[in-house]
């Protein structure tokens, strides 16, 4: 499918001699724009994780989605069903913290040396096991502004093992908005309370976003899950969040953004 008004490619970048596939999605129009990192599903990166990260662009950013399970699945890539959900939580259970976030690093490595790249903060977006790797990466010096979606296990669980992730919570050093439905069996309310806590005590400028009527996937149009309000509102947020801490001036450090 051709986008008049963006340009898409397929990459690869490097990470420890680790050739990783990737989506790359820019405005068509010269100019420089903000860089953004999109975090994929355990479905890989889909039609879905492409569309967004065209998405992205659109609003007018340079946007890679890089494929996270490329050691142990090169090229995959799946549908929603319960067999495709099974496969991509056994490739999840096998990523490694610092697997993941080397390859995050090298995407965003890829992107800031694009002339199409401006200088300064990067993005970061995820979804599912992406919202919670979304989470981690927000650790890294270069991200500025991480939009999370339905991250599930930060409070219990790390990928590769060791202290869960939420431990990670004071190496955060930009704004993090995270989102989640409350009918979502595989996140508990009180995981989404004790992340907003943990956020507040350490001072990481945030938002947490609940919305009472939605389920795991609400953001996803192609799954059963999709709630097309709560999708709306959420990528509103989203917006605000990258326009103001990417394209305008940094948001200023206070337990709320």
């Amino acid at each position: 499918m051709t986008h008049p008004d963006l340009q898409t490619r397929h990459v690869q970048v490097n990470h420890d001699g680790l050739a990783i596939d990737a989506y790359v999605a820019q405005p068509a129009a010269d100019g420089v724009y903000p860089p953004v990192v999109v975090v994929q599903e355990i479905f890989g990166v889909n039609a879905h994780i492409r569309d967004i990260t065209e998405r992205i662009a659109r609003e007018g950013y340079i946007a890679i989605a890089p494929a996270l399970y490329q050691r142990f699945a090169p090229g995959f890539e799946a549908g929603y069903t319960l067999d495709d959900i099974k496969l991509g939580r056994q490739y999840k259970d096998q990523t490694h913290v610092d697997e993941l976030l080397g390859d995050v690093q090298a995407a965003i490595d890829f992107l800031i040396q694009q002339p199409a790249s401006q200088p300064g903060g990067v993005g970061c977006i995820g979804f599912c096991f992406g919202g919670h790797v979304a989470f981690l990466a927000a650790t890294l010096p270069d991200v500025t502004a991480t939009a999370s979606f339905y991250g599930a296990g930060l409070p219990t669980w790390c990928p590769g093992g060791g202290d869960p992730s939420l431990s990670r919570t004071a190496d955060i050093t930009g704004t993090l908005y995270a989102f989640f439905g409350m009918e979502d069996m595989s996140i508990p309310a009180e995981h989404v309370d004790q992340l907003e806590a943990a956020l507040t005590a350490h001072h990481v400028p945030h938002q947490i976003f609940r919305y009472p009527d939605a389920d795991h996937g609400f953001f996803c149009d192609r799954r059963a899950s999709y709630q097309a309000e709560a999708a709306a509102d959420a990528w509103q947020k989203v917006q605000d969040l990258f326009q103001r801490s990417l394209k305008d001036k940094p948001l200023a450090l206070n337990s709320e953004a």
